[in-house]
Formats: structure tokens, C-alpha cells, sequence
């Protein structure tokens, strides 16, 4: 579908501008009536994901949902994947890299996670949602602000440095505390493992616990300067063209 022309850099910030401070439901109602069949949800089922596939599921907002199957998820993920499904009637739908972890040990040498993370995310995760977002005007996710310094800067609505369309981020203004509670009073199911020390959750080999006091996302990437998979690159500040069907580069 062409892209709405009125989605200029303008129009955006204006609607940033509008929405900042707005209820998550109001968010994602106003994203569903803007974009239609033109957006995508992408989760990992953190607590914050888990918290807007709720409010997708209990309001029937006509929202794709879709999850970076990386073939390295946690068998706790897996489960709550399933849970989430049944609990919402919804369909969350599974996005797979174009390599099987057997091909791309084959092709990139075993455990590349460990000598090549960049890469193994790029491989991973960045390129299945290039291809998932082919043809979409907007996605969303569930970041917040707070979370890294590099997502310090993120608004509710932005362009999108990475995939070159329109981002929405409607929890990108609250706090852990926020999500807690909401997960806490609407009976939101989460992944068992941040009980165990684990308050963000990625691929297996790349995650570990967090001991108190730590950084919540020390336990990404441990021992690593790398701190984001790269789906989520600083906001652009420079105009680009949206995606225009044409598919991703």
C-alpha cells in the first residue's frame, strides 16, 4: 500500500508532540486507526510486550503481532508465547531467519553468538524483520526511554533509522514501576524467569542474570560493550524517505 504523503517529518513530531503522556490504549487505538493492515507489533514477550499484547488483545485492536523466532529463545519464552495466545485469542506469529542455526554454523562457524554477536543479531533478528516490515508503513514496540541511554531520546512517534518507516512506541514515557503495576492489576501473564533474576530477557546463550544493584540490561551481552540487538538505532535527525514498497534494502 503507498504511503500516506501527509507522514512527513512535520506531521510526525506533531503527533509525537500530541501523544506524549497518553495512555498506552490510546496509543496503539490511534496507531490501529492511522495504519491499518500497514502496521506490525513486534514482541520478545518481555514484561512490557507482554503488557501491550494485553491491551492489542483485550481491546481487538486490529494489530498484526509477530515475534523474532531466533531458534534461541528460552523454553520459559516459548511457553508464555503459547500462554499469551490462548489467554487473548490472538495469534502471535512466529518470523525465522533465513538460516537454520545448523546453516549458519556451517556458513559463519559454531556459536557465532559468541565470536560475532553483532553479526549473529544482524542474521538473527535485524534481517527477519526487515523482511516481516517489507510493504508496512509502521511498526511498533514496547522500548522505554529509561531503559538504555540509547533509547534516551526516543519518542511516541519517529522515524525509523533502521527499517525507514514510521516507529510507535507507546511505553516509551514510563518507568519499570509502571509496567509492574499494570501487569500486577490487569492479571498480565510474564515470563517466570524475572522472578530468577532475569528482568530482560533475550536469546539463551546471550542473556544471564542480574545481581542487585546491577544495571537492569547488564545481564545482555555480558562483558560486552554491546548493549542492543539493533533493532533499535537512535532516532533519525535528518529526513528520509518512508518505506515505499519497494521492500527493504
Amino acid at each position: 500500500m503507498p504511503v500516506d504523503a501527509r507522514w512527513t517529518s512535520t506531521e510526525i513530531a506533531r503527533e509525537a508532540g500530541r501523544l506524549e503522556g497518553r495512555p498506552p490504549d490510546e496509543i496503539l487505538a490511534w496507531a490501529a486507526a492511522q495504519f491499518g493492515a500497514g502496521i506490525v507489533f513486534a514482541t520478545g514477550f518481555g514484561a512490557e510486550g507482554c503488557l501491550l499484547v494485553d491491551i492489542i488483545g483485550r481491546h481487538r485492536l486490529p494489530i498484526r503481532m509477530i515475534v523474532l523466532d531466533t531458534g534461541l529463545l528460552f523454553p520459559e519464552t516459548y511457553e508464555l508465547w503459547r500462554q499469551m495466545e490462548t489467554k487473548y485469542g490472538v495469534a502471535i506469529h512466529a518470523v525465522h531467519p533465513a538460516l537454520t542455526l545448523d546453516r549458519q554454523a556451517a556458513q559463519y562457524g559454531a556459536r557465532l553468538w559468541e565470536s560475532d554477536p553483532d553479526e549473529c543479531c544482524a542474521l538473527r533478528k535485524v534481517a527477519p524483520l526487515q523482511q516481516a516490515l517489507r510493504g508496512k508503513d509502521a511498526w511498533i514496540t514496547s522500548i522505554r526511554r529509561d531503559q538504555t541511554h540509547t533509547r534516551a531520546s526516543n519518542r511516541v512517534v519517529e522515524r525509523d533509522a533502521t527499517f525507514g518507516l514510521v516507529k510507535v512506541n507507546p511505553l516509551v514515557a514510563w518507568r519499570a514501576e509502571d509496567v509492574t503495576a499494570y501487569l500486577k492489576e490487569h492479571d498480565v501473564p510474564s515470563n517466570p524467569l524475572h522472578a530468577e533474576g532475569y528482568p530482560s530477557i533475550g536469546c539463551m546463550p546471550c542473556t544471564s542474570p542480574v545481581a542487585p544493584g546491577e544495571d537492569p540490561r547488564s545481564g545482555r551481552w555480558r562483558g560486552r560493550v554491546k548493549t542492543e540487538c539493533g533493532l533499535h538505532a537512535r532516532p533519525a535527525a535528518t529526513t528520509f524517505p518512508l518505506n515505499d514498497n519497494r521492500g527493504a534494502q
